[in-house]
């Protein structure tokens, strides 16, 4: 197996000569390693010394330590004095005042493969700013952790978009951040000056665990490839009192509440027949969060190859909670990633009429196969995007 090569490192091994000599800013956090585990900030800081005037920061913080979603993060400053400026607190976009001291952002950001999850709407408002700042972006790409090939899920509607879904893509979209970064700028009244630098020996095909690359949580509870791999459905749990076990340490691959039966849940999925997959009855105690030290029965989820398909697998458990305990699920109130009006669970699943289908006993293997003209759609729309082959 050849290994893959980062963005990042292959930017090391060959800079671009027009942006040297120029101020440069960095939007990472702690999971902007290279091969080594060396942070992307020293690893620049070592090739092009004093080219970084600046850094940005996603949601969890610089160091990814702040919990859940909108907990916020501060502006702040690194031991040398540069600042760092948060995008997921007063503001989620780079503001004038920010931008003044630099002339490209570097983008070094490991996404996770779900529209969801916030890192990929932060580089688009990035993209919305450029023209007008005079700025120049450069994503560092990395892999998709679980493949370039497999897709799930609706295209998000317009009057779902949100900082959890602000372009129309797919809940599992199958891009890298910088194949997300080409097609979004694409459709931008003002496109930003643009360059991805691609990884090297990524084979579309391929998941996290066949890399070769060190894998460092990007954010709290997203500690191992296969809570990636599950994210893009068991996001889900976060617009409901279902617990997504936060507070354990398995999140996302658990969930469960303290009105589940496990063996009642493992019992309707077998009837289901879904597959890839391995759904094991589980109890835990979460130590924070939804059901904090509450004793919560529900499962636990053990994907096994890629006909895994995590969006059907996590729909199709909510539509067994809907038949089965309809007056014990509550779907979470506003606000939602910054959204106050609009009900949770319609942004995460980018149309307002899944749920209620649910409701009325549409079964989610029917929505999802409902969805495949649009998906069709969209593997044609991204394919001038793609960078990387099978």
């Amino acid at each position: 197996m050849t290994k893959v090569v980062t963005g990042l490192e292959v930017f090391l091994a060959n800079p671009k000569p027009a942006l040297l000599g120029r101020p440069w800013g960095l939007l990472a956090n702690q999971a902007s390693v290279g091969s080594n585990y060396r942070h992307a900030l020293t690893l620049l800081d070592d090739h092009y010394p004093g080219a970084i005037k600046a850094i940005f920061s996603p949601q969890h913080g610089w160091a990814g330590e702040k919990q859940d979603n909108m907990v916020e993060s501060s502006h702040g400053q690194t031991r040398d004095g540069r600042p760092i400026y948060s995008l997921y607190g007063s503001t989620r976009q780079p503001q004038p005042d920010m931008l003044k001291q630099i002339q490209v952002l570097l983008i070094d950001l490991p996404d996770v493969g779900t529209r969801v999850y916030t890192f990929a709407q932060t580089m688009a408002l990035c993209l919305e700013v450029a023209k007008e700042n005079d700025l120049e972006i450069v994503i560092l790409d990395r892999p998709n952790p679980i493949g370039g090939l497999e897709v799930e899920g609706n295209i998000v509607d317009e009057d779902c978009r949100s900082f959890v879904g602000l372009h129309p893509i797919p809940i599992r979209h199958g891009l890298t951040l910088g194949e997300l970064a080409l097609f979004i700028n694409s459709r931008l009244p003002k496109p930003a000056r643009l360059t991805v630098i691609a990884c090297q020996n990524w084979p579309r095909s391929q998941y996290f665990h066949q890399t070769g690359l060190p894998w460092v949580t990007p954010s709290p509870n997203m500690p191992t490839p296969e809570t990636a791999w599950v994210y893009p459905g068991q996001v889900l749990w976060e617009g409901t009192n279902i617990a997504e076990a936060r507070g354990t340490t398995r999140p996302f691959n658990l969930m469960g509440a303290p009105f589940l039966d496990s063996t009642l849940l493992i019992r309707e999925l077998e009837k289901k027949r879904l597959a890839g997959v391995i759904f094991r009855e589980a109890w835990f105690q979460p130590t924070f969060h939804k059901w904090q030290n509450h004793f919560c029965a529900g499962l636990d989820i053990h994907p096994q190859d890629r006909s895994f398909t995590p969006f059907q697998s996590s729909l199709t458990i909510l539509e067994i909670i809907l038949k089965h305990w309809p007056e014990l699920l509550v779907l979470k109130n506003p606000p939602y990633e910054y959204d106050f009006k609009r009900r949770p669970i319609d942004l995460i699943l980018g149309r307002r009429a899944i749920f209620d289908d649910l409701v009325a006993g549409r079964s989610a293997a029917d929505i999802c196969q409902s969805q495949r003209s649009e998906l069709t759609n969209w593997l044609k729309d991204r394919e001038e995007f793609l960078l990387y082959k099978n």
